[in-house]
């Protein structure tokens, strides 16, 4: 549980726009739990009794096939939240959450997240965006796999992971070196592929691999071959 004069809701992307007084009774309200890497936050078809905000840390959102296959959904980070879907239309869950590193969620029950959004239109505006961000997301991701080849998806997860770390010399570090299911399992391809596609931009020079990272030599020569296919749409 927080100290008395610390707001960790406030860094909630979701509760941004509530009001502060929202904002600290909610976290008045809130179960505090920690999670270790890899400890599952939330199970599918487990009953939506609580929204989850993320404190600390990050978590990955996925589902699994009937064979076993590990579908990711998305990684979260600091700020986000989930199993607000479930709580919002009283759903069993519609996919796992499992800590990626260590992780601190402050757990809401859905009555008083159900609550704070009927009473306060801020919250339930702020809740609208929310789901619209997510619906234009899952739409780009359905066009993706629809029309472009498993080859430039993986191009485009890596441009993706590094863009978060761009150098201004135009080259980029990829930290720690993505594991390459990890990237499979993003965008719906195998691992061997995600080997080949990396072995490829090695080849031409584009990446680099080093002890604890991957180095984007050029970050413009990966953006055009993401890019290009894109334009094709």
């Amino acid at each position: 549980m927080p100290a008395n004069d610390a707001r960790p809701l406030d860094g909630i992307d979701l509760l941004a726009l509530a009001p502060a007084t929202l904002r600290a009774e909610l976290q008045k309200q809130c179960r505090w739990q920690r999670f270790a890497p890899h400890e599952q936050i939330i199970d599918r078809n487990d009953d939506p009794d609580h929204v989850y905000f993320l404190v600390e840390g990050k978590v990955r959102v996925v589902i699994y096939s009937a064979s076993g296959r590990e579908i990711t959904f998305d990684d979260l980070s600091a700020g986000a939240s989930f199993g607000e879907l479930s709580a919002l239309d009283r759903e069993p869950r519609s996919a796992n959450v499992m800590a990626l590193t260590d992780a601190t969620v402050a757990a809401l029950p859905t009555a008083l997240f159900r609550s704070a959004v009927t009473e306060h239109p801020a919250m339930a505006l702020a809740v609208m965006v929310h789901l619209v961000g997510m619906v234009r997301r899952a739409n780009e991701r359905i066009m993706e796999l629809s029309t472009v080849g498993a080859n430039n998806r993986v191009h485009a997860e890596l441009l993706r992971l590094g863009t978060l770390g761009a150098q201004p010399d135009g080259s980029a570090t990829i930290r720690p070196i993505p594991v390459h299911s990890d990237i499979a399992s993003r965008v719906s391809t195998t691992r061997e592929t995600v080997a080949r596609v990396l072995s490829d931009l090695a080849k031409s020079g584009i990446v680099v691999r080093a002890a604890d990272h991957l180095q984007v030599a050029d970050l413009s020569r990966l953006e055009r071959l993401v890019e290009d296919v894109r334009g094709e749409w």
